[in-house]
């Protein structure tokens, strides 16, 4: 797997181009935790990752992928482009905090660029609601 990085993704003018950069189709799980898992949620819930956390946020504006107009409704999840390992998070490896290996992105995001699945994605533009429009026998 080639390494990626924050500057390429943001070049990528496109959510789905985005998308497509950064899924794993289902390759994650096999070389990140596992069994593990209780490791990263000891990282997450620390100090150090909230604060960076909350920069990631600001930078990416809390938008999906970066897109600016994408707003993330709901969780921010903060996605690491080229995944950390157990031994990253052991080793306190450089690429957990590293701002060029993360981007935010929504639960939906999250879920399709770890199984490759285009279909969890809302890539259609949101209607805007109006007045009685779910009211069957008006026009």
């Amino acid at each position: 797997m080639n390494k990626r990085s924050y500057s390429e993704l943001i070049q990528i003018p496109s959510y789905i181009e985005r998308y497509r950069y950064l899924r794993l189709g289902g390759k994650a799980g096999e070389i990140t935790f596992g069994n593990e898992r209780y490791l990263n949620q000891i990282l997450y819930k620390s100090f150090e990752w909230k604060t960076f956390r909350r920069k990631m946020i600001i930078r990416d504006m809390g938008c999906d992928l970066g897109v600016e107009g994408r707003d993330i409704r709901g969780t921010i999840i903060i996605h690491h482009i080229n995944p950390i390992t157990v031994e990253d998070v052991i080793n306190k490896s450089p690429a957990v905090f590293d701002p060029e290996n993360v981007i935010c992105v929504s639960i939906r995001t999250h879920n399709a660029i770890h199984y490759g699945d285009e279909e969890l994605l809302m890539i259609d533009e949101i209607v805007e609601r109006r007045p009685n429009d779910t009211i069957l026998w008006r026009k």
